[in-house]
């Protein structure tokens, strides 16, 4: 197994070694990457189902992929519907709502698509945007675009992490921060 540098990091009393991930000349990040890892989502979810337990909302949601289990832990946790944003869209989405944005990971657009059938659940209700890592903001600009839309009103944004500049992201429900990287 190659060598790489990582980021030791503490999450609802988990311990974990993120590694680091060049996203531009002398940039770095540290990559929480949720997926496979039931554990963290789990005690994550748990731990940000307690921040959220005063708030009064009707719908958790999210975009596709990495955050999925995280809204889905969540959801069964708050005992709340979820709603995913899709990546593309597929003809049974029907009359569906979109935003585009731009990826910190990928460094290109991406397209968060909200499905006909989860209009309903977003319409008139209170929501809460959950994601795993808030970095620039982007996907939770075209999340907050298509809510909007749709008739959704933001009561909370909600991550296991936050990244980059810490004071951008003081209003974010959060179980920890993560610097940048430079060289």
């Amino acid at each position: 197994m190659p060598a790489y540098e990582t980021y030791p990091v503490e999450i609802a009393g988990l311990k974990r070694e993120l590694r680091l991930f060049q996203v531009a000349p002398n940039l770095k990040i540290a990559i929480l990457n949720i997926l496979g890892d039931t554990e963290l989502t789990q005690a994550a979810a748990k731990a940000l189902a307690k921040k959220l337990e005063a708030l009064a909302f009707d719908t958790l949601v999210t975009a596709e992929a990495k955050s999925i289990p995280l809204a889905y832990a969540l959801s069964v946790e708050m005992r709340k519907p979820y709603v995913v944003l899709r990546k593309s869209y597929k003809p049974y989405m029907g009359d569906a709502l979109q935003a585009d944005t731009l990826s910190i990971t990928t460094g290109k657009p991406q397209t968060l698509i909200l499905d006909e059938k989860d209009r309903a659940l977003v319409k008139d209700k209170k929501v809460v945007i959950v994601d795993d890592v808030i970095s620039t903001g982007s996907t939770l600009q075209g999340i907050r675009m298509i809510l909007e839309k749709a008739g959704a009103q933001v009561v909370a944004e909600t991550a296991i992490m936050t990244e980059g500049e810490k004071s951008k992201w003081l209003h974010i429900v959060s179980l920890g921060h993560l610097p940048l990287f430079t060289d």
